[in-house]
């Protein structure tokens, strides 16, 4: 009966000393905080500037008789084949965004498409200053003599891949590349067929009008301001390589047709420089 009672005591105690343990306070369990991934696809829109790399250039190249077009007057027109200038306006830019991007898990690298499609507009015009040297357009009589026009834009597009990289988990670098879409038009006119100072007497009218298909390259910073939208800052430039040529005949006062066949002008644009912001917004959660 002794042994009996003694078994029972130390059972008991070893029971007790197992309660005991548990009922100590476990630390809690702290679930492991998400890391924050890219990928997902998003729309955004956008506003910045543009401007022109360079001036717009004009080139006079004449016709099989004539070397130049302008002469005003010079005997013979006797005057080669020459170019002129004409600056180009900075231009507001605005418009939409959609892309989307992939983050392999556990990788930093961000692989991503993106097309853009937003208002654009570079405008300009200059005489001729073989015939009006330092003139504006009004200066002939409020009538333009061998005056050439250019512009870029009205509308631009953009599609493009990008490859970013998450240094700061919620702060993106990236660069971007691939086809712009840029219509663009160029012009020279000559109306003024008075034999006045600085005014020749011949006329005609010439345009290029078209949507060049070329290429754009830039980067920018992204940020991260909660599970769905984002905040950038972007530059991107835009190539405009092509050489452009019109040509049209020119007339004389009586409407003759001046001999030689059409004259011909080459229109060349520079590049286009463009900066922005923009606020996009991606559909679901940032993490992964």
């Amino acid at each position: 009966m002794k042994k009996f009672l003694l078994a029972s005591a130390a059972v008991l105690g070893i029971a007790g000393t197992a309660s005991a343990a548990d009922l100590r306070v476990r630390p809690p369990i702290v679930a492991p905080v998400p890391l924050f991934n890219w990928t997902g696809c998003y729309i955004g829109g956008y506003v910045g500037g543009a401007w022109n790399e360079r001036d717009a250039t004009f080139t006079d190249l004449g016709n099989s008789t004539f070397r130049a077009f302008s002469g005003g007057f010079v005997p013979g027109r006797l005057e080669g084949s020459h170019s002129w200038n004409a600056g180009l306006d900075d231009s507001f830019i605005g418009g939409g965004t959609v892309g989307c991007n992939w983050q392999p898990v556990g990788s930093p690298f961000v692989f991503g498409i993106e097309g853009e499609v937003g208002y654009l507009k570079l405008e300009g015009s200059a005489f001729d200053p073989l015939l009006n040297p330092g003139l504006p357009v009004t200066a002939v009589g409020g009538t333009p003599d061998v005056l050439g026009t250019a512009r870029v834009g009205d509308w631009y597009g953009m599609i493009t891949g990008r490859l970013g990289y998450a240094a700061w988990d919620r702060v993106l670098l990236y660069v971007k590349g691939g086809a712009a879409f840029v219509p663009v038009r160029a012009s020279v006119i000559d109306t003024c067929n008075t034999n006045a100072t600085g005014c020749g007497n011949w006329i005609t009218s010439t345009a290029v009008d078209d949507t060049l298909t070329t290429w754009t390259v830039g980067g920018g910073i992204e940020w991260a301001l909660g599970n769905n939208w984002t905040l950038k800052g972007e530059y991107m430039f835009i190539g405009l390589d092509d050489t452009f040529t019109s040509c049209n005949v020119a007339t004389l006062q009586n409407g003759a047709i001046v001999g030689g066949g059409p004259f011909c002008f080459n229109h060349d644009f520079g590049g286009v420089h463009t900066a922005k912001i923009g606020l996009n917004y991606r559909f679901g959660s940032l993490f992964w």
